[in-house]
């Protein structure tokens, strides 16, 4: 356990040197080439329920995706991390406007206020279809290094059990997030699939 714990830290590590040392003008790139992939996928333009996270610097660019969502008239939904344990929750959006008046978290990304009781939680109503995945690190089996926390995997573990079962995941990368192999314990879950920038 120790050992692989140590494994995950030294990867983060490498990692987010990795994409610190890509351009901002080159994450937006290649996050437009990512974006445009998931808007031809099936899996997205079949969906009608939409988990996306609001992304950080190191991430890809969601906001376009956003937008996208909103103008084929699906329903989105965006994380609210509770930050003292491994909750997460995701919480209906209903436009553009809304999810631009959130209030900022520590980590400089918007999500409803932990008093914000009445927008509706996926899994208290129909579910999710699709689950649009944040990440440090992939390898192309899918296998996914979070930062840790373990929202996500806690959040796919809820799912498991809602009447709709386990939504598709993408992950969303830059290629300097592609790892050959990353480190896994058996808590881990595997995601469906990871949208990059082909060589």
């Amino acid at each position: 356990m120790a050992a692989l714990r140590a494994a995950k830290q030294a990867l983060r590590r490498e990692i987010k040197s990795r994409v610190a040392a890509v351009s901002d003008q080159e994450k937006l790139r290649q996050s437009r080439v990512v974006s445009q992939k998931l808007f031809r996928h099936p899996k997205y333009l079949s969906s009608q329920r939409i988990a996306v996270f609001l992304n950080m610097h190191d991430e890809v660019r969601t906001e376009d995706i956003i937008k996208d969502i909103f103008k084929r008239g699906k329903v989105c939904f965006i994380p609210r991390y509770f930050t003292k344990s491994s909750h997460m929750d995701m919480l209906r959006i209903q436009d553009m406007e809304d999810m631009n008046t959130l209030p900022l978290t520590s980590w400089n990304i918007r999500q409803p206020a932990d008093e914000d009781t009445d927008r509706e939680e996926a899994l208290d109503t129909g579910g999710l279809d699709l689950i649009l995945m944040p990440g440090l690190g992939f390898d192309k089996n899918g296998n996914r290094l979070g930062r840790g926390k373990g929202f996500y995997d806690t959040y796919l573990e809820r799912c498991r059990t809602h009447p709709k079962g386990k939504p598709y995941t993408i992950a969303l990368a830059f290629k300097e997030q592609l790892c050959a192999e990353v480190p896994v314990g058996e808590h881990d879950i595997l995601i469906d699939e990871v949208l990059y920038e082909d060589e």
